[in-house]
């Protein structure tokens, strides 16, 4: 059939619209690259060639057991200190990941999707970004779907972070101090 590349391409490859509008209204500029989705930080690096100078990241939606929501944003390629974050937090209860109702209720995703992006739908979630992501040129994140990822230069973030209207932090997520 002669319209299915473009179904493929308008339909399975699709931005949240909401994400779209948003990052208009705020004059945040991306490069949009797309590819077939990806689930996992392994699987990206199995499929997608590196974007040279670009910090791929990784997100995880994480909570405590007085149900106080946290999505770490941090690189790809680092482990995340569970210990270390409650410290940082200064949280007293332990740290585990939210359950996929837990995601789609306080940030509109689904597994597979968890972005920074999805913190223009939170809902009661603190936004955790790692030093190491802050101080990169340029950064990567799915568009609240896996199928894409858009590269945000280090001015564009900072113009996402400054208006978002959750609490938010960065931290650093390798050491102590």
């Amino acid at each position: 059939m002669w319209f299915y590349p473009w179904i493929i391409q308008n339909l399975y490859f699709r931005m949240d619209s909401k994400l779209s509008h948003y990052l208009i209204k705020h004059s945040i500029s991306y490069i949009e690259h797309k590819h077939p989705p990806v689930f996992t930080v392994e699987q990206h690096h199995k499929l997608m060639p590196e974007t040279p100078g670009v910090l791929h990241t990784k997100n995880l939606f994480l909570k405590d057991e007085a149900n106080n929501f946290y999505l770490i944003c941090m690189y790809a390629n680092k482990r995340l200190d569970l210990k270390l974050l409650k410290k940082k937090l200064k949280a007293r209860d332990k740290l585990s990941l939210a359950s996929p109702e837990q995601l789609k209720e306080h940030l509109n995703l689904t597994p597979g999707s968890v972005s920074i992006f999805g913190m223009i739908h939170a809902k009661n979630v603190s936004l955790i970004l790692d030093k190491q992501v802050w101080e990169s040129e340029k950064v990567g994140f799915h568009p609240n779907i896996n199928t894409s990822t858009l590269e945000l230069s280090h001015t564009d973030l900072k113009k996402f972070y400054d208006s978002l209207k959750s609490k938010k932090e960065i931290i650093d997520l390798e050491n102590e101090t």
